[in-house]
């Protein structure tokens, strides 16, 4: 085994610009970090910077580094969509063929019927829409007659947002799980997505205990290699979600970008070996989707400020990437996700710095990488650790 320890941090949707098909999804002219930080005036990221971030495209306040202490790159999205389930299980080295259904005039009549059925409650919506502007539109009517809303958006997932105090966390999550059992087949979406919320008509909040029902990986991924190879899977943050526990050895349990950096960091500084798999979703969640470039940007520059923590926490044989699973453009009219290229930086005491990876073809060579990095072979992606790695 080359290394002890790899950390992969997801920062959820900081795309970097729009892939050649964007046009395709609706995303011409998207470029979630370039846009951001021409939307504030510049960003404040001198860590991120010192890596090489500013290496792999143009970002106001970040500027190239001349001696980048990361090698850098970006990479383009194989499978059809932009969604969370297809960015994560591609770079676990899943590509797929054929893109999840999505929904963008509501679910069929027969489903939803069957839905109430099967929940004993009537629903409201079934519509795309933002899930901050429906619970608006429909929460008064939810907290008068107990029915939950759902809804989806531009991408494959079915939504069922209530009111905590109407419809409990435990029954919410429980008719998730009914809605997760029954989209199956052609009607297999990559997520049921439980959404409570708080609050009185005019002042609701979504809560942070949100659920994701994903279906499993339907072949074998990074992950499994690791686990059949004894090798250890920390799943931090939504990352159990997505992969539907599949390949997973221990699950950390996070709300919010805080506490998914904080357990991280304590991670990183104890004994745990093997994969340290980290998703922050608070760039998407409370950012992307709400069209806040504000909001995201001191949300990146507050990564940035707690990196050097991480970096220093680092061991001799300890190995960093930072990455992106989409895009989601708080700058652009939609508030959906965008097509776009994700960055790569690699880091560590035996990583070579100033490695430019170019443009690799798939988010999986994330997983041939690591797999080689392990002293193993996954045959999905194209490794590019021998390019980067220093040796002992």
């Amino acid at each position: 085994m080359m290394i002890n320890r790899v950390a992969l941090f997801v920062l959820d949707s900081v795309g970097v610009g729009e892939l050649p098909d964007a046009r395709d999804y609706g995303d011409c002219g998207s470029n979630t970090l370039g846009n951001i930080s021409r939307a504030v005036g510049g960003l404040n990221m001198p860590h991120l910077g010192r890596l090489g971030l500013g290496n792999i495209i143009p970002i106001e306040g970040v500027p190239p580094a001349a001696a980048p202490a990361a090698s850098y790159g970006r990479m383009a999205e194989k499978s059809p969509g932009k969604d969370t389930t297809t960015g994560h299980w591609e770079m676990a080295g899943m590509i797929l063929k054929q893109p999840f259904p999505v929904y963008p005039h509501g679910f069929p009549a027969f489903l939803i019927k069957s839905y109430e059925g099967k929940i004993g409650r009537r629903v409201l919506g079934n519509k795309a829409a933002s899930g901050t502007a429906i619970i608006e539109e429909l929460g008064a009517e939810h907290m008068a007659t107990g029915s939950p809303i759902v809804y989806t958006s531009a991408d494959s997932v079915f939504q069922v947002a209530a009111h905590e105090e109407v419809i409990p966390l435990e029954e919410l999550y429980r008719i998730c799980r009914i809605a997760r059992e029954m989209l199956r087949g052609e009607h297999a979406v990559g997520r049921v997505i439980a959404r409570p919320f708080v609050g009185q008509p005019g002042n609701f909040r979504r809560t942070v205990n949100r659920h994701d029902f994903s279906l499993k990986p339907p072949g074998y991924t990074l992950l499994d290699l690791l686990v059949d190879k004894g090798i250890p899977v920390t799943a931090v943050g939504k990352i159990r979600d997505v992969f539907a526990g599949q390949g997973i050895t221990h699950t950390v349990s996070t709300k919010g970008n805080d506490e998914g950096m904080d357990k991280s960091l304590q991670l990183i500084k104890s004994d745990t070996r093997g994969l340290i798999f980290t998703n922050l979703v608070d760039f998407d969640m409370l950012y992307g989707h709400r069209n806040n470039p504000r909001g995201y940007g001191d949300a990146l520059e507050e990564f940035d400020c707690w990196l050097p923590r991480l970096l220093e926490a680092l061991k001799e044989d300890d190995v960093l990437m930072i990455t992106a699973d989409h895009g989601c453009d708080p700058t652009t009219p939609s508030t959906d996700h965008s097509r776009e290229y994700v960055p790569i930086l690699i880091y560590g005491k035996r990583i070579l710095g100033g490695v430019n990876l170019g443009v690799r073809e798939t988010f999986a060579d994330i997983a041939a990488t690591i797999a080689e990095a392990f002293g193993l072979q996954f045959d999905v992606g194209q490794s590019f650790w021998q390019q980067v790695y220093r040796g002992q």
